[in-house]
């Protein structure tokens, strides 16, 4: 995951919010129009799911941006940190 100055992560993580926000108005569609409690708690799952996957991905990106602050950045800081922040991103992913 790249910083949010990335065009491309910053798409990636947009892309998962409007995910999110469109099942989230089918739930309440589903709710206004009487459907069943176990119908809308799928449903609600696999918003916090959606949610809970753009959280993980915004944790990696602050570490990140945290770190090669520190570090100063660059190509190479990047290329090193790859690795460690699929690591991250996966262990995080496995609490949440």
């Amino acid at each position: 995951m790249a910083s949010l100055d990335n065009p491309t992560a910053r798409a990636d993580i947009v892309n998962r919010l409007k995910r999110a926000e469109g099942q989230l108005r089918g739930v309440q569609r589903m709710v206004e129009g009487g459907e069943s409690c176990v119908k809308v708690a799928q449903q609600l799952s696999a918003v916090r799911k959606a949610l809970d996957s753009t959280y993980v991905h915004m944790t990696v990106c602050l570490v990140q941006q945290e770190v090669e602050a520190h570090l100063g950045g660059g190509d190479q800081t990047q290329a090193k940190l790859a690795p460690l922040m699929a690591e991250m991103e996966r262990l995080i992913g496995r609490i949440t």
